[in-house]
């Protein structure tokens, strides 16, 4: 089965919580080449910040997905190509391993399936929001994440593998190692990409990376540049 992430390299992930920088659109943004565009975010994520993000990127022609935090900020949204819902399989609480997704398909009406996705992260930054959130376990080798990665892939049938390193560049080594575990899954990578460099280094061994402070701190030439690496590869 083909899915529209097996030609993507690039996600550009917009935190609705978080400011553009002076002079930069959405708009913008949408147009630096990225292969799509994910809104989501850990804090501060509400429906109206979600809605106004969504809403002035469905203007433009890019791949349009929302990664909720939490069942309450869900959009129904025929602009949005589809659901990317995080499954933290290093979680130390089971809430964001399934609990979270239980009261997720409780919701009143039914989620839209043909557009849901789970991705399977793998949180690896011990100081990132994410992290604390779901009180996940950041203490993992090259070989732990590499089991993990077979784990969601082989067991779970997860489409999606996410290694997560939000707030800091992560260990090559350790993206290596998922890479080389999975098989039919796509490996995302995000996580302290902030130049040309640090993209191509990534995108080395993940299939698609994702950048997201980037553009809220650099802007849109930053954004660009980590187009490009991860188009080079």
């Amino acid at each position: 089965m083909t899915t529209p992430w097996d030609d993507w390299n690039h996600i550009l992930k917009i935190d609705p919580d978080k400011e553009l920088p002076e002079g930069v659109t959405y708009g913008d943004l949408c147009a630096t080449g990225t292969d799509a565009i994910e809104v989501g975010g850990t804090m501060g994520i509400t429906e109206e910040n979600m809605s106004a993000v969504i809403d002035a990127c469905a203007e433009h022609d890019v791949a349009l997905y929302q990664e909720p935090s939490n069942p309450d900020v869900v959009l129904e949204d025929d602009a949005l190509d589809g659901y990317l819902i995080p499954t933290v399989f290093n979680a130390g609480s089971p809430f964001w391993i399934t609990e979270a997704h239980k009261e997720w398909v409780r919701l009143e009406g039914d989620l839209d399936w043909e557009r849901t996705t789970t991705e399977a992260y793998i949180v690896m930054n011990p100081e990132a929001d994410v992290a604390t959130l779901t009180e996940a376990d950041c203490d993992l080798g090259a070989d732990d994440v590499a089991a993990y990665a077979t784990v969601a892939e082989h067991m779970f049938g997860q489409e999606i593998v996410y290694v997560e390193y939000s707030g800091m560049l992560g260990d090559e080594g350790v993206v290596e190692a998922a890479a080389e575990a999975t098989d039919e899954s796509t490996l995302f990578y995000g996580g302290g990409i902030h130049d040309y460099d640090s993209a191509y280094s990534m995108a080395q061994y993940a299939d698609v990376i994702v950048v997201g402070d980037l553009a809220h701190d650099e802007g849109i030439d930053a954004v660009r540049e980590t187009v490009e690496a991860a188009n080079d590869v």
